[in-house]
């Protein structure tokens, strides 16, 4: 099986839950998962991360194995997935919102991968569609963090260091 992760699954592990002080095997295992081929993330991920200079871009900036490029098949796949009225409000124009989204749903349908995003399934009419909605109409399955830590069997022994 393999894993498209979202850009949040890195920017809120690295910046809360599994942050390098305290919590550097997560970043090891994951490193070891991308040189294995088990995870990846579109590089318009590795450009939404890059964008601030700071410890996580060094990280990102030294993998270049995690990030797969944009080919022809991968275009299809947006293509396809801009072709239903309601994913085309997966990009708001004017706001912040992630680019990188409708490529990290097309990478997934691509390659035949789970996606893995922190953002939950809207089950009313939202304003803006999230990953899981389009993940849902294009028939790609989704998942979150705790669910693809159980997957690949990654387990935290904590250990007290004074």
């Amino acid at each position: 099986m393999k894993y498209c992760l979202d850009s949040n699954i890195f920017i809120e592990a690295w910046n809360k839950h599994y942050a390098p002080h305290f919590a550097p095997e997560y970043w090891e295992i994951l490193d070891q998962l991308a040189q294995e081929g088990v995870i990846f993330a579109p590089e318009e991920v590795k450009r939404e991360l890059v964008r601030v200079e700071d410890a996580l871009n060094q990280w990102v900036e030294a993998r270049p194995h995690l990030f797969h490029k944009i080919d022809d098949a991968v275009q299809e796949c947006v293509i396809e997935i801009f072709q239903t009225e309601k994913n085309q409000r997966l990009i708001q124009e004017g706001t912040s919102r992630s680019a990188a989204d409708p490529w990290v749903v097309a990478h997934a349908m691509a390659e035949n991968a789970v996606v893995v995003t922190k953002e939950t399934y809207e089950d009313k009419s939202p304003k803006k569609v999230r990953i899981p909605n389009v993940c849902e109409s294009m028939g790609v399955e989704w998942i979150d963090e705790f669910e693809f830590l159980k997957r690949v069997g990654i387990r935290f022994m904590a250990t007290l260091n004074r």
